[in-house]
């Protein structure tokens, strides 16, 4: 270890040689002549020059900064100390034949080995998925029990799996393309543009999307809390997949004294949607509007009610329309100190269908209430009730009730268990159990709730 001490003195040395002032000394330190000794002392008898002074406190500085030059090598030192103690670096001793009280002019070169390991691969930069949209996957397992000779579901069935593309466009948009998988094909259920920086706070879609249309035809399958979709929506809507539409969206929020607010949605959007419209030609639009209203009752509840409005041509004549009206109301409740285990939520809506037709208008209506209940972390137990008219034929009413129990393993995945009964306008009674496996994969938006 003596190489590194003399290091420490050389530094030091070197240090001090390379300042004027220390070599102004060593010259003093010479004989003077006589002549140079009287030109001195009379320069010590007279008064001290302005220029000396400058002098001296410019030494004092760089004998300062010569200090702090010497305490960093010192500590560059003992960090070489540590790392060779740690083992971070070789421990190159004196080269053999130099004798312990010799100084080592230089390390010897280390001995020939084998060639550097291949380096590990870079990291990835946080900007490489930058302009990637964030990609996820939804898998919806179905398994049906039971006997139904009016809805016959297969026995077991991947459901409708949703694989989803969500990214920033711009400072302006975003995009959502939403897919869905299922046995019998792919489909595109949503796709569109969302304009965010549109003056006066008015939010803009463009594209195919879900009509804002009541609380429940928003959502997306995997985001029920139940397995099936309520009969309200299958008769009045135009069956599972509800009320589809291609066009213009616009929302604004709209200020309301107190702690509530409303919004105001209004879409206008191509005429044909499944079973529902049916355009006879490029003019004829389908339009919606929905208004709703949302406020805290208290820390732990809150309300939200909404009405819907919707209006398209139903293709039985070139002027036939269909008209639903429709209202909803949301009930959440979840107490802050238990919100992890205990929390609940009510359901409720009311949709009418009047349909014009030369044989007759038909004027259908359906409602469905819902409840659940949080047992436990990952335990939630429900209840649903529903009634249903035809759209086609009000003289045809559906009825059903049933039982849930759920279980989250983890926010990824989800069970539930669905015991049901349904009275269909036929006259058949059908009791069914159905078993659904839910699990996701990739970063998945949030979806209305």
């Amino acid at each position: 270890m003596r190489p590194r001490k003399s290091f420490t003195a050389m530094a030091i040395i070197l240090g001090f040689g390379l300042h004027p002032e220390v070599r102004a000394d060593e010259k003093a330190a010479q004989p003077e002549t006589s002549g140079a000794a009287q030109t001195r002392e009379n320069r010590a008898t007279a008064p001290a020059p302005e220029a000396a002074k400058v002098s001296a406190t410019s030494t004092a500085e760089e004998v300062e900064a010569l200090r702090r030059e010497i305490e960093e090598l010192k500590k560059q030192l003992q960090t070489l100390r540590d790392e060779l103690r740690a083992g971070l670096l070789p421990d190159k001793g004196p080269p053999s034949g130099v004798a312990s009280g010799q100084e080592a002019s230089a390390p010897p070169p280390p001995p020939p080995g084998p060639g550097p390991a291949t380096p590990p691969p870079a990291a990835p930069s946080q900007t490489s998925n930058y302009f990637n949209p964030s990609v996820s996957v939804i898998g919806n397992y179905l398994g049906v029990g039971g006997s139904n000779g009016t809805e016959n579901l297969p026995s077991s069935s991947l459901r409708e799996s949703e694989v989803s593309f969500q990214a920033i466009v711009d400072p302006y948009a975003r995009a959502d393309f939403f897919l869905s998988f299922g046995e019998e094909g792919v489909g595109v259920e949503e796709g569109f543009a969302t304009f965010t920086s549109l003056p006066g706070g008015l939010l803009a879609k463009v594209g195919r999307m879900r009509t804002a249309f009541g609380k429940i035809n928003p959502l997306h399958l995997h985001v029920l809390p139940w397995p099936d979709e309520p009969l309200p929506i299958v008769n009045l809507l135009g069956g599972e997949e509800g009320w589809i539409g291609t066009g213009l969206s616009t929302a604004l929020l709209v200020p309301l004294p107190g702690d509530v607010f409303s919004e105001v949605t209004v879409q206008v959007l191509r005429g044909d949607s499944g079973e529902l419209f049916a355009a006879p030609d490029r003019g004829s639009l389908a339009y919606n509007g929905h208004y709703r209203v949302f406020g805290d009752l208290s820390e732990a509840t809150n309300l939200e009610v909404g009405v819907s409005y919707g209006l398209g041509p139903n293709g039985l004549t070139p002027t036939s329309h269909t008209r639903l009206e429709g209202i909803d109301t949301t009930l959440r409740w979840k107490p802050l100190r238990t919100a992890t285990y205990r929390s609940a939520s009510f359901r409720g809506e009311f949709i009418q269908s009047r349909r014009e037709d030369p044989l007759g208008d038909q004027t259908a209506e359906g409602w469905f209430l819902s409840g659940e209940y949080q047992l436990a972390k990952r335990w939630f137990t429900g209840a649903r009730i529903e009634s249903s008219r035809h759209a086609d034929d009000a003289s045809q009413r559906d009825r059903g009730k049933a039982l849930l129990l759920t279980f989250w393993p983890s926010e990824f995945s989800q069970l539930r268990g669905e015991l049901r009964r349904r009275e269909y306008a036929d006259g058949e009674t059908a009791d069914e159990l159905l078993l659904q496996l839910q699990f996701a994969i990739g970063a998945h938006g949030a979806h209305p709730f």
